[in-house]
């Protein structure tokens, strides 16, 4: 079929070159598809595989580096953490009564507990990489820019979360989320009508950290697909060079 349809083109392209009646665009794509057709060369299941696994693993330990840093998550306007709907609600009260400072430092101590969970996501997400079959890596190769980023967090979310969870609470607790979450919910049981903070702080900030992540790793994702620069190895080359 392939070469039906390269004797195809060659045929339009000897006319065109013949009778010099259509425009130089067009011939030009017809070049290319000649070219592509006459020297592309067929990836195998393990390459397609083993060239996905490989832009996950890299694109994952770069997302990883990015948000674990200090002010990875606090100074990205992309994944900050923002404070719960809640306390956005009074914040003005809260802010006007002298809590400014407390609510700029539950604000950042959810930011650093994220940053300080980040690291220990890599592993988890490289134990999933290994589970990926051919099937997927085709179906992920002809997808959207992200498709393997939203592949890989619809399979691994749930086993995240239980594992991220504690990791996440043992964070905040280092860096005193909960002490000034205390402090705050304190002051808002004071205020008239005000919501209370009754929810799971720890599955808050475990939500938001794992969402920015995700976040980060599509962007990385789509470097590999769309920057030939983002390639680092010969078999991403190969891999998404096909695509």
């Amino acid at each position: 079929m392939k070469s039906t349809i390269l004797s195809l083109i060659l045929s339009m392209l000897f006319v065109i070159g013949y009778g010099h009646r259509v425009d130089a665009g067009f011939q030009d794509w017809l070049k290319e598809t000649a070219q592509k057709l006459g020297g592309e060369k067929g990836l195998s299941e393990d390459e397609i595989v083993k060239g996905l696994k490989q832009a996950l693993e890299i694109g994952t330990d770069n997302a990883v580096q990015t948000v674990s840093q200090t002010n990875g998550y606090f100074k990205n306007p992309k994944i900050r953490i923002p404070l719960p709907e809640n306390v956005k609600n009074v914040e003005k009260i809260l802010r006007a009564t002298g809590f400014g400072g407390q609510l700029d430092e539950f604000e950042l101590s959810m930011n650093r507990a994220a940053e300080r969970a980040a690291p220990e996501a890599k592993t988890i997400f490289w134990d999933a990489i290994k589970q990926m079959s051919f099937a997927d890596g085709r179906q992920i190769l002809d997808g959207a820019d992200d498709a393997a980023t939203r592949y890989f967090e619809d399979k691994t979310s749930d086993r995240l979360q239980k594992i991220f969870k504690p990791i996440t609470h043992q964070a905040m607790s280092e860096v005193g989320v909960t002490r000034s979450y205390q402090s705050l919910d304190a002051k808002i049981r004071t205020i008239p009508y005000a919501d209370q903070m009754s929810f799971d702080l720890d599955q808050y900030v475990t939500d938001k950290a794992l969402s920015g992540l995700f976040v980060m790793l599509a962007e990385e994702e789509k470097k590999i697909r769309q920057d030939p620069a983002a390639r680092v190895t010969d078999l991403l080359k190969k891999v998404f060079a096909n695509q």
